[in-house]
C-alpha cells in the first residue's frame, strides 16, 4: 500500500513539473489574450534656433515616410502597415499601424535584410533588433538606433526568439519623395 501512495505522489509532482514547464516555456495562455497598444505618431517640436553646420539637411517640419510596406503571414496570421517614419527632430522609427498578430512568447521587431517571403531562417541572420513587440494588436512605434541606416533593410519582422519563427514580416518600398 505504502508503494503506492509513493507512485501516486511521483506521478503528481511529474505532472505537475510538465504543467509549470509548459506554462512558462509554451506559455499557451497568451493564445487567448490580446496585448492592445494604441500609440500615436510622435510629434517632435524642432527648435527655430539657425544651425551652426550649413553642409547639414536642415530637417522636415512634418514627419516623413522613407519607406512601407504590408505585412504577410508567416508562422501566424499578421496583417498591417509597417512604416519607417523620420521625426522632424531627425530621430527615425518604424511604426506598425492597423497592426494584429497572435500573441506569444518572446516576440520582438525586427529590421531584416531577408524579404518578407524569403527562408524563415534567414530573418535574423542580417538584422537589427527594435525592441520587444510591445503589444500583438494596435498602433506602436519602434525607435531606430542612431547610426542604422533603416531604408537599407529590406523588411521588418515580428520575430519570435523562443522558437526562432517569423510571425509575420512586411517588405519595405521607398517612398518616392
Amino acid at each position: 500500500m505504502r508503494r503506492r501512495t509513493w507512485l501516486w505522489l511521483t506521478a503528481a509532482l511529474v505532472v505537475g513539473a510538465l504543467a509549470a514547464f509548459v506554462l512558462v516555456w509554451f506559455q499557451p495562455q497568451k493564445l487567448f489574450i490580446d496585448d492592445e497598444v494604441s500609440e500615436a505618431l510622435p510629434s517632435v517640436s524642432v527648435p527655430a534656433t539657425a544651425s551652426s553646420a550649413p553642409s547639414a539637411p536642415a530637417a522636415p517640419a512634418e514627419p516623413v515616410d522613407l519607406a512601407t510596406g504590408s505585412f504577410v503571414s508567416r508562422e501566424h496570421d499578421t496583417v498591417g502597415t509597417a512604416r519607417v517614419v523620420q521625426l522632424p527632430d531627425g530621430q527615425v522609427i518604424v511604426r506598425l499601424e492597423g497592426f494584429e498578430t497572435s500573441n506569444g512568447p518572446a516576440l520582438y521587431v525586427y529590421l531584416s535584410q531577408n524579404p518578407a517571403d524569403g527562408t524563415e531562417a534567414a530573418f535574423d541572420d542580417e538584422f537589427v533588433d527594435l525592441g520587444a513587440l510591445k503589444g500583438n494588436v494596435g498602433d506602436q512605434n519602434y525607435v531606430v538606433p542612431p547610426g542604422v541606416d533603416a531604408v537599407a533593410f529590406t523588411s521588418v519582422v515580428i520575430w519570435c526568439d523562443r522558437f526562432d519563427a517569423a510571425f509575420g514580416a512586411a517588405d519595405l518600398a521607398p517612398v518616392a519623395a
